[in-house]
């Protein structure tokens, strides 16, 4: 293991700590006091703490949980009120409204959006990250409960809430189909088995059961054969409410038994209803079944949900904000056969979509570049140090480190994650460094003749300082890290402990086990009786060392131009990062697709249905897709008629295209249906949105009017379709749709005794699915449900002289009771106007608003996006009343894009700060700082060149990177004080042998890291997009700062060292001898 030795190539003297006065003889240096030497001495008790370390870490890995990424979720919970029947605005204004004031006083309260349309309100409550998901549950029912007075007395239940975020994946789903069963009985099926024991699983958030028909009676009234009879459709519900009872009715007691009381108050099946006797005609009795067509149905006639184009049961299943994905997942695939063994044997439970086959598979992935990085790592020492001891040596360090970390993980709570697997991978490059330095000092001694225990006493006394330096140098980079805010802050945290411990314990094992090793295995062998690698490699780094210190004494002569290069490099990185694309995180792979289908806003729900249909039939003919489920009709999720969703799994990766250009193929499919726009977003591991939307990016706006805010929508929808930057932009405004205005006559109602109140019963029993009783079971609660038979002839009047007039013939067939009992058409008193209306009303913090999502453009960033967007607001000249303000992941980019340049300066502050406590010394951090523009440019030059944009990640890539590089610098500047203050060099013949005498661990250090990076950077398995921009920011910064700070850093250093003896000089000349504690050294200053 040879070097070639020059007039300064004798081991160096041992290097006290910088800015303190010692002396210290060679013959000495190996009882000088260090960290290493009770441990080389007492090699039986470190190898057991070894022992323990891997012990404790093979436990920790064990115990560790699995998870995507880190959790990170806002506390959210989701508040649904279903009221049948009732219109947007009556929602709005009876239910949301009430509801809003209650919780707009919650403290911690950070959003609050909610959406009203037709029978349902939906709002979400979004609470500060510092605020526990169990307290802000507290603090919503505390509201729900003062809320309570003000709703509608006739409410089928009260608000329910879902520690849950509506936006997010479900994590798993499940389809229930039969070719025999009716609907109803699946969905009685799925919500007495499988919907309450999924509940209970822990971590399980919602259970939502898709497709509506849960079992019912549906009472349909004849409405001219009841108004011929004098009867109303208030008599019939009156009726129904009277006759179908579950009252408690007492118990009876004598002298020797006791009775409990019942009777057949409970009316249960429709026959049951048929015979029911509403009234007396002439005599005669008349039944509900002369009236009416009474038959079991669906509470909820206006919701479907199809399992791969065939009508099922879908079942949607959401974690809590917080709860592990695996876990849970895990937990009902153990569950699921159980469930099966409780079905019949024609319902058939299926597994369609599960978030944790691509999780796992992500993960299995990054385990294997995990794997790969070591073993290149391990390579890489080999080649320099071209012995197998000298290469198991330092190689200890890496599972010594990386599974120590696994037991310190499990203590801090983390779990095993894309990112946190991410840390350890880079860590394999940086574990071995200390190592490396560590092996490399200690061999030179034992190649100059020392006997291997003292050399090891000898080098690591040496090279105990340096480490350190390294280690909390690397740490110092880190830290900003620890404070970034919001959810960005949350999901690095685990990064940067996972990565810091990595480096604690690998400096622990460098100033341990190593040399301790190295006393033991480490042998000197003549060059004669080495191999012929060994000479080959040799020779080979002979050269190499050779013309490096030829062009290194020719910049050395031509300093001038070397330090203005450098000054072109802080201005190149400027420039790059002003001008770099920037993003938020890269868009993943996760093999699955969500859609929103949007149809006209006056198609009937028959209708929508089919061209549902047709999209999921035009969907599955594609060989990509595995599996389609999909859900039509308003229920909390779909908040509009016209719209709907699909949840698309796709066959694993080796099967199929990337999802993006998917996507694309997959557009073109759903482009050939007619009628329906379907709207496709790949599934991210991170949901930043709380919201659901279109597309994957949203801005709101907020008014104070309806009016306002639909004119700001227009002015700015018009220029925003206009923009390059989007691929599409669409908002959820939809205020054209049909509304049939009953405009009452009121004089005429009132000269026949008929109200309002009256007119609106009528219509809410004919037209509201209205639930106007009860039969109760053991196990569930089933509902009757009043409504009226519904025409479809068209009308003389209609506009389109078509179909679109026919279901207004209806109202012809209601009829109300006047003062003297007769019946009285509502035509007589009424005329049906045909008006626009708003499908659904969105607030946001109790102010109209809408949500405007948008899609980028092939080749655009999200930056720049962004820009276009506030540039286009600008230019529409919004009236103040207006607001605009970016959600979901575009406002985290917001907040992530305005910290970057701190976070950067931040690192760069932080390592100043430790270099400069360590060294005492302000001006030896700079020059060990000055090696960070090369490998700024070099990162972003490596970004731009691969397509990559200047994300998160690509960010966290960098500061490693200012850790990294500055490596290299420290041990140059170690080893060139140490010459100037022991041997007493001239600070350019002490830098011209640090440089000649660190070349090799400095390659070998930068290549460690530079291999455990490739696998990131080159990996293309599941989730390779969120973790090549790392890869590829280190691989390409290492290169080009490997090459420039090689010459840079001993140039940068004389010329401070010529600052700081002019420094002194002019002190001395001022200051003279009257105050000699002015008059600071050189050697204070450096």
């Amino acid at each position: 293991m040879s070097a070639p030795q020059d007039e300064h190539d004798a081991p160096p003297q041992p290097s006290p700590l910088p800015g303190r006065e010692q002396t210290a003889s060679p013959t000495d240096v190996a009882d000088r006091p260090s960290p290493s030497r009770l441990f080389i001495l007492r090699p039986i008790a470190t190898t057991l703490l070894m022992i323990a370390v891997l012990v404790a870490g093979f436990i920790g890995y064990k115990l560790l949980p699995q998870a995507a990424l880190p959790e990170v979720d806002y506390p959210t919970i989701q508040v649904t009120t279903l009221y049948p029947g009732a219109s947007p605005d009556v929602m709005t204004s009876s239910v949301t409204g009430p509801l809003e004031q209650q919780f707009g006083q919650m403290p911690g309260l950070a959003q609050m959006w909610s959406v009203s349309s037709g029978g349902a309100s939906v709002i979400t409550l979004r609470f500060d990250l510092s605020l526990s998901l169990s307290v802000a549950e507290q603090e919503v029912q505390a509201a729900i409960n003062a809320a309570s007075n003000l709703l509608p007395s006739d409410l089928p239940q009260p608000p329910i809430y879902a520690k849950v975020n509506p936006a997010d994946t479900p994590v798993i789903t499940l389809g229930l189909t039969s070719s025999t069963l009716p609907l109803t009985t699946l969905y009685d099926l799925a919500d007495t088995r499988l919907s309450q024991k999924l509940s209970q699983v822990s971590g399980v958030g919602l259970v939502t059961l898709s497709g509506g028909h849960k079992p019912a009676i549906r009472v349909t009234v004849n409405g001219p054969a009841l108004a011929a009879l004098g009867l109303s459709m208030d008599s019939i519900r009156t009726a129904i409410a009277g006759a179908n009872v579950n009252s408690p009715k007492g118990s009876i007691s004598g002298s020797q038994q006791s009775f409990t009381i019942d009777a057949n108050d409970q009316l249960q099946s429709p026959q049951q209803y048929r015979d029911m006797i509403i009234a007396y005609s002439n005599g005669a009795p008349v039944r509900l079944g002369d009236v009416a067509t009474i038959a079991t149905g669906a509470e909820n006639a206006w919701q479907a949900a199809s399992v791969n184009g065939k009508p099922g049961i879908v079942i949607n299943v959401q974690r809590q904000p917080g709860a592990n994905v695996i876990a849970v997942v895990d937990a009902i695939h153990k569950l699921l056969p159980s469930l099966q063994t409780q079905l019949p044997a024609a319902a058939q439970l299926t597994v369609l979509s599960d978030r944790t086959v691509t999780i796992r598979a992500a993960i299995a992935d990054v385990q294997f570049e995990l794997l790969l990085a070591v073993v290149l790592v391990v390579l890489v020492i080999f080649v320099f140090l071209r012995s197998a001891r000298a290469t198991f040596i330092p190689a200890t360090a890496v599972p010594l480190a990386l599974v120590g970390t696994f037991g310190a993980m499990y203590l801090f709570g983390f779990s095993i994650n894309t990112l946190t697997l991410m840390a350890l991978t880079i860590a394999t490059g940086f574990v071995v460094d200390d190592a490396i330095v560590m092996i490399e000092n200690i061999s030179r001694y034992i190649e100059a003749g020392e006997r291997p225990l003292q050399a090891a006493l000898k080098g690591a006394g040496q090279i105990g300082f340096t480490i350190i330096t390294l280690t909390f140098s690397l740490i110092a980079v880190l830290i900003p890290l620890l404070f970034m805010g919001d959810v960005v802050g949350r999901l690095f945290r685990e990064f940067a402990i996972t990565l810091a411990v990595a480096i604690v314990i690998s400096a622990a094992v460098s100033l341990t086990f190593t040399p301790m090793l190295s006393a033991r295995l480490l042998r000197h062998k003549p060059e004669e009786q080495q191999g012929r690698l060994f000479h080959a490699t040799g020779q080979l780094f002979e050269r190499l060392s050779a013309a490096y210190t030829r062009a290194l004494r020719w910049v050395l002569r031509h300093q001038p131009l070397v330090l203005l290069l450098a000054l072109g490099t802080l201005a190149l990185t400027v420039l790059l990062y002003a001008v770099i694309p920037k993003g938020f995180f890269p868009v993943q792979d996760t093999g699955m697709i969500q859609a929103t289908t949007v149809a006209p806003q006056d198609v009937s729900f028959q209708s929508m249905v089919q061209r549902q249909q047709a999209l999921v039939d035009a969907l599955l003919k594609d060989p990509a897709v595995a599996s389609v489920s999909s859900v039509v009709g308003i229920d909390g999720v779909n908040t509009t008629m016209n719209t709907g969703r699909l949840l698309i799994n796709l066959k694993p990766l080796a099967d199929r295209p990337r999802v993006l250009p998917l996507i694309d193929r997959l557009d073109a499919r759903a482009a050939k249906v007619a009628g329906i726009e379907a709207f496709l977003q790949p599934v991210q591991d991170l949901t930043i949105n709380d919201i659901s939307s279109r597309y994957p990016y949203q801005f709101s706006l907020a008014a104070t009017s309806a009016a306002g805010l639909a004119s700001a929508n227009a002015a700015l929808m018009e220029r925003l379709k206009t923009l390059p930057q989007l691929s599409g932009v669409t908002s959820d405004l939809q205020d054209q749709g049909l509304q049939a205005y009953v405009n009452v006559d009121r004089s005429a109602a009132s000269r026949l005794g008929i109200t309002m109140s009256a007119i609106d019963s009528a219509l809410y029993n004919a037209f509201g699915q209205r639930l106007v009783s009860t039969i109760f079971t053991q196990s569930a609660q089933y509902r009757v449900v009043l409504g009226v038979e519904q025409t479809t002839r068209p009308t003389p009047t209609s506009a389109a002289g078509g179909e679109e007039g026919g279901p207004l013939r209806t109202f012809d067939s209601i009829y109300l009771t006047g003062s003297s009992g007769q019946a009285v058409p509502l035509s007589s008193i009424a005329t049906i106007e045909q008006r626009s209306t708003p499908l659904a009303i969105d607030h946001l913090g109790q102010f109209p608003a809408a949500l405007i999502s948008f899609q980028l453009a092939p080749g655009v960033s999200l930056g720049e996006a962004v820009s276009a967007i506030e540039q286009a607001a600008k230019a529409a000249a919004l009236p103040a009343s207006v607001t605009i303000a970016f959600q979901g992941a575009a406002s985290a980019f917001q907040s992530a894009l305005s910290n970057q340049l701190w976070l950067l300066l931040a690192a760069v502050a932080t390592m100043y700060i430790v270099l400069g406590v360590l060294y005492e010394s302000t001006i030896h951090p700079v020059t060990i700082l000055s090696t960070l523009p090369s490998a700024g440019i070099g990162a972003l030059l490596a970004l731009m060149g691969s397509g990559h944009d200047l994300t998160v990640i690509a960010i966290i890539g960098i500061i490693l990177l200012i850790g990294i590089v500055q490596k290299n610098a420290i041990l140059m500047v170690d080893f060139a004080l140490d010459a100037q203050r022991n041997q007493g060099l001239p600070p350019e013949d002490a830098m011209l042998q640090a440089a000649h005498l660190r070349l090799r661990p400095i390659l070998m250090t930068t290549f460690a890291a530079l291999f455990g990076a490739v696998p990131l950077a080159l990996g293309t398995g599941m989730g390779s997009e969120l973790r090549q921009p790392l890869g590829i920011a280190i691989v390409g910064g290492l290169l080009l700062s490997q090459l420039l700070t090689l010459f840079t850093t001993p140039v940068i250093y004389l010329a401070f060292d010529r600052l700081a003896t002019r420094a002194s000089a002019w002190r001395a000349r001022a200051f003279g001898s009257a105050h000699p504690a002015a008059a600071l050294s050189d050697e204070d200053v450096r």
